[in-house]
C-alpha cells in the first residue's frame, strides 16, 4: 500500500517541503550551484513536482502538478522512493542503476545535486513530525 494516499497527499507533504527547501537559507547556495530546474514525475499516487533553484535572474519555484516550467533533468520514480529518499534512505546511483529511479537529463546533474540537499533530510523529518504524520515516519 502507498504511503501516500493520492496527489494532494503528496503535494502536502513532500511539495510543502520542496517549498520551504528552495528558500531555506542554508540550501539556497548549494542548489544555485546544482544549477538546473528539475522535475519529479511520482507514481502510486501520480503526481508531478517541477523544482527550478533560485538564480541571479529569477526566484526559486516549485510547480505542483501542470507547470510551464522546462526542465533539464526528469527523474520518474514512485512517490514512496521520493518518500524514503528524503528520510535518508535511498542510495539515488544504486536506484538509478536498479531502474527504481529513471531519468531524462543529465544523470551527471542528478548525482551532483544529491550530496547537496543531504541536509534537508532530517528537515523533511521534522516536517513530518510537526504534521503528526507519524504514519509516514512509520512506513519508512
Amino acid at each position: 500500500m502507498p504511503y501516500f494516499k493520492d496527489a494532494e497527499d503528496v503535494y502536502a507533504n513532500l511539495g510543502l517541503f520542496m517549498r520551504q527547501l528552495v528558500v531555506d537559507p542554508e540550501m539556497v547556495p548549494a542548489l544555485k550551484r546544482a544549477g538546473s530546474t528539475f522535475q519529479l514525475r511520482l507514481r502510486q499516487p501520480d503526481s508531478t513536482l517541477t523544482v527550478r533553484p533560485a538564480s541571479d535572474e529569477e526566484p526559486a519555484q516549485v510547480d505542483l502538478g501542470e507547470t510551464t516550467l522546462q526542465p533539464e533533468v526528469v527523474l520518474q520514480l514512485d512517490a514512496d522512493t521520493a518518500h524514503r529518499f528524503w528520510l535518508g534512505q535511498v542510495n539515488v546511483a544504486v536506484a538509478l542503476a536498479r531502474g527504481d529511479i529513471r531519468a531524462r537529463g543529465p544523470v551527471a546533474s542528478i548525482l551532483k545535486l544529491v550530496p547537496l540537499v543531504k541536509p534537508g533530510f532530517p528537515r523533511y523529518r521534522t516536517q513530518l513530525e510537526a504534521a503528526g504524520r507519524e504514519d509516514l515516519l512509520e512506513a519508512s
